[in-house]
Order: C-alpha cells, then structure tokens, then sequence
C-alpha cells in the first residue's frame, strides 16, 4: 500500500502527462477521472475482460488483482461502464507489443482514474506503485500464454 506522501507524487506524474496538469487534476477532482494522452510517460495495452480471466482462472476481483500485480508488477486499469470492461495494462511508451490485444499509443487518450477511486467509468485493479511505474510487455505475454486459446465461434 502506498503512503499518501507516495501517492501525491504517482498523481502529479500522471498529471505531468497531460499539457496542461492542472486540467488533469480539475478532471479528477470534479469526475474521477482524467483523460490523459498516451505517448509521453505511458502507452495501453487494452486485453478483453474474457482473455485476463482465463489467463488468470477467475474472475473474482480480489484473484485478478492480486494475478496481475504479482505477474505484471505494474498499474492496471479496467473500464468500469460494464461487467465485462477491458483492462488497460499500462507500458513504457512505444513498447514492442506483437500480441493480438490492441496496442494503444500516441495520438490516443486513456481515462485515467484518481488515484485510491473507483468510479463508474474506471478503476485502478494495480494501482502504481511509484512515480514511472509501468508493466513490462514480455511479462503480459508470458500471463496471456496461458490463457486457453481463444476459441472460434461456430455460426
């Protein structure tokens, strides 16, 4: 868990990656959430719900949260508008991402939660543990190894 001191400096690096970080902060304080450009200080995996639970084995929120910190050590985001949200795995910008999961980058911007809020738009599943904390590439590809195939769908 990370102090308030800690979480002071993660939110005025998140903010940094906006233009204008005050606007992040008006963001956050009046909706929760901040729409922040990719490209700068993080890029975005986004994986369909479908595919972390079966890499995982649950869909239980407290499983896949502590799967994915243990395995990604790095900040993990999942839409909240409905059950079956995506994750956003952040990563270092330009990251080399081969994977069928799409690769979000510059020119793209992520609703990025407060951090310590949920709100019906999103969450922090993995929050970041210090100011440039990001998910290595080749550790969520070694988690989403393991997930079954993704199966076809008859007609």
């Amino acid at each position: 868990m990370t102090t308030t001191a800690e979480q002071r400096r993660i939110t005025t690096w998140l903010a940094r990656t906006h233009p204008l970080p005050q606007q992040a902060h008006a963001e956050w304080a009046f909706r929760g959430v901040a729409l922040l450009p990719l490209g700068r200080r993080f890029d975005a995996i986004r994986v369909p719900t479908e595919r972390v639970h079966a890499a995982v084995g649950s869909s239980d929120p407290d499983v896949v949260a502590a799967t994915l910190a243990e395995w990604l050590d790095g900040p993990v985001i999942r839409d909240t508008r409905h059950s079956n949200g995506a994750y956003y795995v952040l990563v270092r910008p330009g990251a080399q991402w081969d994977g069928a999961e799409e690769y979000l980058g510059k020119d793209t911007y992520l609703g990025v939660p407060r951090i310590g809020d949920v709100t019906m738009l999103a969450a922090w599943v993995v929050q970041p543990r210090h100011p440039g904390n990001v998910c290595d590439v080749a550790h969520l590809r070694a988690l989403l190894a393991t997930a079954e195939p993704l199966k076809a769908i008859d007609p």
